[in-house]
């Protein structure tokens, strides 16, 4: 039996996340050369990224590597928080509620130490989906292949039967190499076209 599966990506699809500037403007506060909190802190944000480290730590190592005091790490962090949570696509979210019960429906992103709780508490992905897999929690990162095989078994669904849309292409492609349909998101008109298509 063949079993019809929309996996959506969080940032850049269901949520609009633009560029906002935060870290050159603390660069440029801080009076240090442009490059340097990336510099200090990408290890930091690798890790978070695939759950080696956890929120307290991240706060821990900003304080550490940017001589922060704890106002300047909240203030950092809400900032960080502003720009990965972004603003919902309530069209296409309200689009993905409807297909509710016409196919089986997850989340593949790649995401950070706490990204769950603040988007839950936000947007209700959780009650959008049967399933989120989030790379912080399985510390797997698309592209990688396995990242496509743990939202499918989460889904208990095989990966021909999943179309997969993200605004990534080499994240589109490597879903393709697994065996997936692949979409590249552009707009809602296209993805829900595209969507449709594979419904039918």
């Amino acid at each position: 039996m063949t079993t019809n599966c929309v996996i959506l990506d969080i940032g850049g699809v269901l949520e609009y996340t633009p560029d906002t500037g935060w870290i050159p403007r603390w660069e440029q506060q801080l009076e240090i050369p442009p490059g340097t909190v990336h510099a200090r802190m990408r290890d930091v944000w690798k890790a978070g990224s695939v759950g080696t480290i956890d929120e307290k730590g991240v706060r821990e190592e900003l304080a550490k590597r940017m001589g922060f005091g704890t106002e300047q790490v909240d203030a950092f962090m809400d900032d960080l928080w502003a720009e990965y949570l972004g603003r919902p696509n309530e069209e296409l979210i309200a689009y993905v509620h409807g297909l509710r019960g016409r196919c089986r429906l997850g989340i593949l992103s790649n995401s950070f130490v706490g990204a769950r709780e603040r988007e839950t508490a936000l947007y209700g992905f959780d009650e959008l989906v049967e399933t989120v897999v989030y790379s912080h929690e399985v510390g797997i990162e698309k592209p990688d292949h396995r990242s496509f095989d743990a939202v499918c078994d989460a889904l208990g669904v095989r990966h021909e039967e999943c179309l997969f849309v993200d605004d990534v292409a080499v994240n589109v492609e490597a879903a393709r190499v697994t065996g997936m349909l692949g979409h590249l998101f552009e707009d809602n008109a296209g993805t829900i076209s595209r969507i449709e298509a594979h419904l039918r």
